[in-house]
């Protein structure tokens, strides 16, 4: 049985793979002020319901984007499985290499996702990551990530719309019928999530046209089926891609101190 950790900004995503499938998925709010201590209580629930033994557990692999959650989420592991967690960086994967100037700023998560598609699918590749942060993620067929592209994610967009603007209200992430808002909750969808639309078929279009026009798409993250209008812009979207990329390096990680 292995436990994957992933340490995003605003939500830390534990699952457990056993014989083949993700049996179980629990998503918690990425708080470092709780402590371990609220992080441990939670997962001992999870398990207990769960019907599950900490022992059973013989990989844990963690990946984190936050440097505050990171030896909170540590502790907590090692005290409920001991000390051999498998911590994500730029050299944990020897088959992956990764050509941009600064290796150890790459997010772990890009690093579990690339993982998983040049495993998958062997060929040259843009994993779009619908997140917090929006990113795109281009891996060669060699198995190389050749760089990133970066920008605020769907929710953070219209957060920051509605922190900064007195008179515009919050709304729900819906695609509108029409790019022309008959009201003020209209416009913001058609601003935003058409927006988003045509960026990422653009960003897209032109990692493609840089890579010769020999480039797949893939989407991942808790907002990539939000843009129903994208679909076919991918070869699948699959949001358990980064846990998926946690596994295969687990199971390398593990297979060679065996």
């Amino acid at each position: 049985m292995l436990l994957a950790v992933d340490v995003g900004n605003t939500d830390t995503v534990f699952g457990i793979y056993h014989d083949g499938s993700w049996n179980h998925i629990w998503r918690m709010r990425s708080l470092a002020q709780e402590g371990e201590a609220h992080y441990e209580s939670k997962l001992r629930l999870h398990f207990l319901e769960a019907g599950l033994w900490f022992g059973d557990v013989e990989t844990v692999v963690l990946s984190s984007v936050v440097p505050d959650m990171t030896p909170v989420i540590s502790r907590t592991l090692r005290s409920l499985f001991g000390d051999n967690i498998i911590l994500v960086g730029p050299d944990i994967f020897p088959d992956l290499a990764i050509a941009i100037d600064h290796p150890h700023e790459i997010g772990a998560d890009l690093i579990a996702n690339a993982v998983a598609v040049t495993t998958r699918y062997k060929q040259n590749c843009v994993v779009v990551d619908f997140g917090t942060a929006l990113t795109f993620t281009t891996v060669s067929k060699e198995g190389q990530i050749l760089g990133v592209a970066i920008l605020p994610g769907l929710v953070t967009a219209v957060k920051s719309l509605f922190a900064n603007t007195a008179q515009l209200p919050e709304v729900p992430l819906k695609l509108p019928s029409s790019a022309i808002g008959k009201n003020t909750t209209e416009a913001i969808q058609a601003g935003i999530l058409l927006g988003y639309e045509g960026l990422v078929k653009s960003l897209i279009l032109r990692i493609r046209t840089e890579l010769g026009g020999d480039c797949i798409a893939v989407a991942t993250g808790g907002l990539s089926s939000i843009i129903e209008t994208l679909k076919d812009e991918f070869v699948e979207i699959d949001r358990k891609l980064t846990l998926d990329g946690l596994r295969i390096i687990g199971e390398r990680i593990s297979g060679n101190l065996a």
